[in-house]
Order: structure tokens, then sequence, then C-alpha cells
């Protein structure tokens, strides 16, 4: 058996593991499950590819999109690693000579979609080759608690009974503790390693603020501090996509719409303009981006409130993938609220629809907070952070004014003790804003000594104030979202203790504190990335498949001068040095002579 190191070496290019990296891929060695849950960036990929190439037989991946799976293969090709796909896209001449690879041995990595499995000659075709193990990739779709929900995910139960002497590695970026047990159960995962990273991502400044009219000024002035860089904007609708694209492009920048209303060819082009950075940002529904396998995303940028911290933080996760600095920001209003509350309900009352409710509410709750993002986050996923060391906007502004809302609390909590702690937010601030609804009628709250009585704030000020309230514990959620009071919230209306708010959640003006790493847009990189730019156009690949631009900045900086020390800039292997390492070692030869 070659040694796992000197494979990290020769085909990966690295010196050393990156954190777990190792435990994970001793644990596939030995022949037992694997959970993984490690964020976006944190190198999941290489704990499944290297043992599979110290283990006879293939690997079998499971993913979720055709497009991750062929930038996957790409990228191990481009490595010299045997690995292909079996997709919807080929025709059946094409699937046959993948077939005949297996059979002969001539393949180490099988990326298939988990619709694939709905096929008997695909199953009885596995029964007949050695497989040394199973991945499961984007694993959070196995459960019905997460938020990517799949029926083909949770088919691959059957992968236990039909292959049981087989390993099964699991993988997902974000997990919750009930998302994990759900993946450990439905995939019948026997006794597993489980493996969890940090949540926090220390290279990704994190920013919200509350959106003012439609975000497009608040968005301009974010894109003057990443001129030049590759992001993504999300929208909630394809119409706010697409008339969020022409704008851009009105504004010079190098942007297309995405959504799953474009015809395949397009979306197709898109894709591939975006990963081989013929354009700059891509806006899009969510229906793009899981799972994109392109290391330099500088930001993201959310121009409504995701449903929850899953999708979000998953979203979030596609920029700064290489660990150099990136830039994430969310604009949010009441009226996102509003419109996800609205979808909600429109669901059967059953578990589902509470568990939804909660989550959307956690969302809310991390939007509207005055605390460390990171540590919200964190918390949400049962891990903790020592400091985010001012990574987001929050630890950046501490000292922000604040003005005291003790007597809009009372009026608040009132209004909840008056109506028997039965109705939720919006229905509260119904009752303090004097509505007409035909609900407070019925109920005879308009009769109320509280209805009406704050009147004079807007119902975005009022539901401000709700949420302080539940924030710092004063209010919590109780059956049917219906609001509780709890003991500090008996403090202040007894008046036993104060509540402040800072003066505005809104930034009117907005100071950048994101910085990029020093030397990315030097001179030297420039002309290492119009070198990188060439090789890609002319193989076909995306950019980062050549070297990404974390290689390119460490490239930079050393100008290698000899093949050995270009082997010692990391992410070149010799199977990468074969490829491209000479034409690079040119350029830095000369680079280094103009110096």
């Amino acid at each position: 058996m070659k040694d796992k190191l000197s494979v990290l070496k020769s085909v990966f290019g690295h010196d050393g593991f990156r954190p777990l990296q190792e435990e994970a891929v001793d644990t596939i060695l030995q022949g037992r499950d694997l959970l993984m849950i490690l964020p976006t960036g944190g190198g999941k990929s290489l704990c499944y590819q290297l043992p599979s190439l110290l283990m006879e037989g293939v690997s079998i991946v499971i993913s979720p999109l055709l497009a991750l799976m062929h930038d996957q293969v790409t990228a191990l090709k481009a490595q010299g690693i045997a690995a292909e796909m079996i997709s919807s896209m080929q025709d059946a001449e094409e699937i046959e000579a993948i077939y005949q690879k297996l059979f002969s041995g001539q393949l180490k990595l099988l990326y298939v979609a988990p619709e694939r499995f709905k096929s008997g000659r695909f199953i009885d075709m596995l029964q007949q080759l050695r497989i040394n193990f199973f991945v499961i990739d984007e694993a959070h779709c196995v459960s019905e608690w997460g938020h990517e929900f799949r029926d083909d995910y949770r088919r691959l139960s059957f992968l236990r009974q039909t292959f049981p002497g087989v390993g099964i590695a699991a993988f997902t970026a974000t997990a919750t503790q009930k998302v994990a047990e759900d993946i450990v159960t439905n995939l019948q995962l026997r006794d597993p390693a489980r493996v969890r990273g940090a949540i926090f991502r220390e290279n990704m400044l994190v920013s919200v603020e509350y959106r003012q009219k439609d975000g497009r000024q608040q968005l301009l002035q974010f894109l003057s501090s990443h001129k030049d860089e590759q992001g993504i904007i999300y929208t909630f609708t394809r119409k706010a996509a697409e008339t969020l694209a022409l704008f851009l492009q009105g504004k010079g920048v190098k942007a297309r719409a995405y959504h799953a209303g474009l015809d395949a060819a397009e979306r197709s082009e898109v894709y591939h303009d975006f990963v081989h950075d013929e354009i700059e940002i891509v806006v899009a529904t969510v229906a793009f981006g899981m799972g994109i396998d392109k290391s330099n995303i500088r930001f993201v940028v959310h121009m409504s409130m995701p449903k929850t911290i899953e999708n979000y933080y998953q979203e979030i996760g596609r920029a700064g993938r290489d660990g150099l600095a990136s830039e994430v920001l969310l604009l949010f209003s009441v009226a996102d609220m509003m419109q996800r509350k609205e979808l909600i309900n429109q669901l059967p009352d059953s578990p589902y629809k509470e568990h939804s409710y909660a989550q959307l509410n956690a969302m809310i709750r991390y939007a509207d907070s005055e605390s460390c993002r990171h540590e919200r986050i964190a918390a949400y996923f049962d891990d903790t952070i020592d400091a985010c060391a001012s990574q987001c906007d929050n630890c950046l502004n501490p000292e922000q004014p604040k003005v005291d809302i003790t007597t809009e609390a009372q009026m608040f909590l009132s209004a909840v003790y008056r109506s028997e702690q039965r109705f939720g937010q919006a229905y509260i601030i119904d009752l303090l804003r004097g509505s007409k609804s035909q609900k407070l009628e019925d109920n005879g709250h308009h009769r109320l000594s509280v209805y009406g009585v704050g009147k004079e704030r807007s119902q975005a000020q009022w539901y401000v104030i709700g949420e302080r309230l539940l924030e710092v514990g004063a209010l919590n959620r109780g059956e049917y979202q219906a609001l509780v009071i709890e003991p500090l919230g008996l403090d202040i209306l007894k008046k036993k203790a104060t509540l402040d708010v800072r003066e505005s959640r809104m930034r009117v003006k907005r100071t950048s504190r994101y910085s990029a790493d020093e030397g990315v847009h030097s001179e030297t990189f420039e002309a290492l990335r119009a070198l990188r730019s060439t090789i890609a156009h002319e193989e076909e690949v995306p950019a980062y498949v050549v070297f990404n631009d974390k290689t390119l900045k460490e490239m930079a900086e050393a100008l290698p001068q000899t093949r050995e020390e270009m082997l010692q800039v990391g992410g070149i292997g010799e199977k990468k040095y074969d490829r491209y390492g000479e034409e690079f070692l040119g350029l830095c030869r000369q680079l280094k002579g103009q110096g």
C-alpha cells in the first residue's frame, strides 16, 4: 500500500493534512463508516479521494448535482486520477464505455446522482464490481429535518442491505444535531466515526443590514469594495434576478442572471462563463450554486432573507473556499419575513410546519441580532467559538448608540399578557396599533386597554421591539408560535429591568472592513492569472482546475525558479507539475528577472 503522505504530496500537492482530514482518511482506510460535518472550504473531497487511491476497487460517489460532479471529475482528471461520472446527459454509448472501464478496473472514482439507483440494471452492475466504499456527498439531503430534503436521498438506506460489507462515508457542510442523527439512522451507519469541524470561517467577514428601498444603492456601495472580483448575488424571485442583472450590466458590471426558468442551454452557458472567469457576478435564485466547485468566489450577497440558517450558511459558504479573505452581506426587511411566513402558513398543520416556523424564527433572530454573527451561527449548529476577531459587523461596531425602549417593551408585554399569551407577534402588533382586523374584534380585543396604544410606532418599529424582547429572553415562543412571557419580561413589566436597542439597525452609510489578502491583486499575481486563463481557455476547463487563487498567490510570493521549488508550492503535485508546471516556471523566471 502506498503511503498516504506521499500520495498527499505527489497527487494533491500538499505537505500535510488540514485539520480533521487525516482522521477521516484513516477511518475510511480502516473500513469504518464515517459521518463528517465540515464547513465548505475545509477539504471534504480529499477525505475520500485520497483513500480511494490507496484501496483496491472503485469508490462510488453519490452527489446531487450534475454540474458539481462534472467539475469534480474534470479536476480529478487534471490531477491524473481515473474518474468518471454517469448521468442522464450521456448517451448509451458513452455510458457503456464507462461500464467497460469499471469492469476492467481502470476507474478509481465513479460519480452518480441518487436517481441512478432507481435503475435495476445499474444496481446489478454495481454488484459485479469490487467497491471499496460508498460516498454520500451533501448528506443533509437525507434528512427530512434538513433544508434540502430529497426523496431519492432518503431511499439510499437500501445500500446497507444490498452491500452489507461495504463502508459508507457521509459528508455535509451543515447539520444540526437532529439532522446528524437522522443521517446516521436513515443510512444505517454502523457505529460511525463522527468527525465534526468548527463552524467558524475565520476568513469570512459577515454583515447584515436592513434593506433600504430595493437595496441597489447598498449593493453598489458593497461592490465598490470588490472590483474585478467574482461573486454571487442571491434574489428571492426569478424576475428579481433578471432585472438586477440588467441593472448591474448598465453599471458596467459583467453580470448575468441564472434561475430554473431559463432553458438548459442558457443555464449551462452562464455556469460555464462564471466558472471560467468570463463574467464576474451571477445574479441567481437558490437554484444556483449548491456544491459549486469554484474556489475563488470572493463575496456572496443576499438581497432578501433566506428561509433558514442552514440555507444561509450553505450559500455564504460558497465564498472563500480557498481560505483567502471573503465577505458576505445580507440585506433584509420586514416584508421578507412576512413573505416567508406566508409560505409556511400555506402548509398543512404538522410537526414539519412547526419546525419550519422554528427555522424561520432562528433566521430572523440572527438577522436582527446585536451579538456576534459567527457566534449565533455556531450556536445554531450546536458549536461554540472563542471570538470572531472582528469578522462581523456587530463585533466591528460594538459601541453603536442605543435608545431606551423600556416603555414600548412594557406596552408590548402588557398586550401579550392581556391577550392571555395565546397569540403570535403579528397579532400583538395589530393589537398595539389599533388594527381593524376582524380577528381582533371577534376576540373582543378591540376593547382592551392596550388596543391602539402604540399607534405612533410603525409596524416595522414594533417588529424590532418584539424581536429585541425575544432576543434577550424576555419573551419566548410557545405552541403555535404564541408569545409567552419569561421571568425577565415580568421584571420589565414591573419596572425592575430596562431594555434598549441600537438607535438604528440600518447603517445609512456602509464602510467596508473587507481587505483582500495582500498580493492577490499584485502585478505578479495578475501575470500568473493571465497565463492560467490562457491555459484554461485552451483546455476548456475552469481556471481553478489549473491552479486555484491560493496556489497562484503563494507562487507569486515565492516565484520558484526550479522544479523542486515549484513542487513546494501548496496545491502543486507531480501530476499538476507535469501538466502545467513548465509554463508557469518559465513565467516565474521571467518575472523574477524583471524584478
